[in-house]
């Protein structure tokens, strides 16, 4: 087996001999690139952001920013990463080496006040200034309200409004970094202020490559092991053998176990560069969504065809997170506070499951059987999720938390609704944070089905919702606000839809 080694700003470096528990913040401070910060260790603080070379969607590579403080630097065998030291490039002898444009705009537009935070900004705000399709708005204002005409729609022109600069810059790119100076409006005006990379740039010419391969690896240090074999067989196989092992994909959720609990595995198997969870198909009955893609592929991908998946992707997490979580490990944890699991209880999906021995599909809705517990079986992953078409037309992902973004759901509540003439035909509701799993709304669907889309069938179902779970009080709500939400979920979809479906 191949030395697992790692590309860091353009320098090759073996990876041992770091634990491989050692996350990529660990492991790059300890060579004195300090830039990378640690913040809350949970990934919610962006301090540790760093550049990975990704496939791209639009271009062979992307350039993706990562929460450096959960990934273990293992999951990096074989691939390139760039911190906030190696955007800047080199000058002349005797001179200081010449800031990249993101840094530039930051400093001069005084984005940096403590800089505790600023690297991970800078380098959240280098992937967008990277973005292929990242494009400048046509000159005719910023008011929030402006809707793009249909000429800007064809020639693919930004969204100019308060989260989308005139140069294409999506403020979402950095919703998972935090500034503890509350210096928000200069870093948003530096974001707004960059232009496009030049034909010399770097990294922007990096684009045009491919990324680094896959490698199998089988990094082991004293009495602990991270794995990657090549193919789904080899690693369905190593997980019969090792059936206790740990597997991870973005590390999202595992990241945070080992750095505030102190968990460590004697195993890690590491799935998410294999190729056979990483398809994505449209077929002419269903979608079928590899459980190894990230959240944020799977959005460019899908490009808004699942209507509901796109109103669940800007409020899972932030988009540091996203770039790094998977449906299957989403699913994989069964919490019932997870975000997709609602939605996709909505969409009526179906895993499939996959081990040594074949592969079997299970509905989502029996999946769940107790607090994080399900039906897969040791040894078993979950191979993709598949959504049955054609779609419901009325769907909406309600989420009630403390915090617009980048928080923790109280409760979460999808519908994906069939109204045909007035008339409920079909109701699917996917509802998390109210009882040890996610849930169906089955007593309301059946209040809603068959009865007239009006504002009595909409208060009654909306009662009987109130109802449904078994909601608990703790730290993020009371029993009776969840309770309350889940009826008012109902009337707020309601009223949304009103004007679209006659009553």
């Amino acid at each position: 087996m191949v030395t697992a080694r790692i590309t860091v700003n353009g320098e090759e470096t073996p990876i041992a001999p770091a634990p491989p528990h050692t996350t990529v913040l660990d492991f790059l401070r300890e060579r004195g690139l300090t830039g990378t910060k640690e913040g809350c260790a949970e990934g919610e603080c962006g301090a540790c952001s760093v550049l990975v070379a990704r496939p791209g969607v639009h271009k062979p590579t992307d350039w993706v920013p990562v929460n450096a403080c959960l990934v273990p630097v293992a999951a990096l065998d074989g691939q390139e990463v760039v911190t906030s030291e190696g955007l800047a490039t080199a000058g002349t002898p005797g001179t200081p080496p010449v800031l990249h444009p993101v840094q530039e705009e930051m400093a001069v537009r005084g984005g940096s006040q403590c800089g505790y935070c600023t690297p991970g900004f800078v380098c959240s705000m280098a992937a967008e200034y990277y973005r292929p399709d990242r494009c400048a708005s046509a000159d005719r204002g910023s008011h929030p309200d402006r809707v793009r005409d249909a000429a800007e729609d064809a020639a693919g022109v930004a969204v100019t409004d308060a989260e989308h600069g005139p140069n294409g810059f999506d403020l979402h790119a950095l919703s998972g970094n935090l500034c503890r100076c509350t210096g928000y409006r200069p870093i948003r005006d530096a974001a707004f202020a960059v232009g496009a990379p030049t034909d010399e740039d770097p990294l922007a010419r990096r684009r045009e490559q491919d990324p680094p391969a896959p490698v199998a690896t089988e990094y082991r240090r004293d009495d602990s092991a991270f794995l990657r074999r090549s193919t789904l067989a080899e690693t369905l196989r190593l997980l019969r053998e090792r059936p206790e092992a740990v597997v991870v994909a973005g590390s999202t959720d595992w990241g945070v176990e080992v750095n505030i609990r102190s968990r460590r595995a004697d195993c890690v198997v590491a799935v998410d560069r294999l190729p056979e969870l990483r398809d994505l198909r449209v077929e002419s009955d269903h979608i079928e969504i590899g459980s190894a893609l990230t959240l944020t592929e799977i959005e460019r991908r899908l490009d808004g065809t699942v209507p509901l998946l796109a109103q669940l992707f800007p409020q899972f997490a932030s988009r540091l997170i996203r770039n790094g979580a998977t449906l299957g490990g989403n699913l994989g944890t069964g919490s019932p506070i997870g975000d997709s699991p609602p939605v996709l209880l909505a969409l009526e999906a179906s895993l499939l499951l996959a081990d040594a021995d074949g592969e079997r599909e299970v509905p989502l809705a029996d999946y769940f059987t107790g607090y994080r517990q399900s039906v897969r079986r040791p040894g078993e992953l979950i191979r993709a999720v598949r959504l049955p078409l054609p779609l419901a037309p009325v769907t909406a992902f309600h989420k009630i938390a403390k915090r617009r973004f980048d928080d923790i759901s109280s409760v979460a509540v999808a519908f994906a609704l069939d109204v045909e003439g007035g008339t409920v035909r079909k109701a699917r509701i996917g509802l998390g944070g109210v009882a040890a799993t996610p849930v169906r709304a089955l007593a309301t669907e059946a209040a809603l089905e068959g009865r007239p889309w009006t504002t009595g069938t909409a208060e009654a179902a909306a009662e009987v919702l109130r109802g449904e779970g078994t909601p608990m009080s703790d730290h993020r709500a009371s029993a009776g606000y969840r309770s309350a939400m889940l009826g008012q979920s109902l009337l707020k979809l309601y009223a949304q839809t009103t004007e679209a479906v006659p009553s």
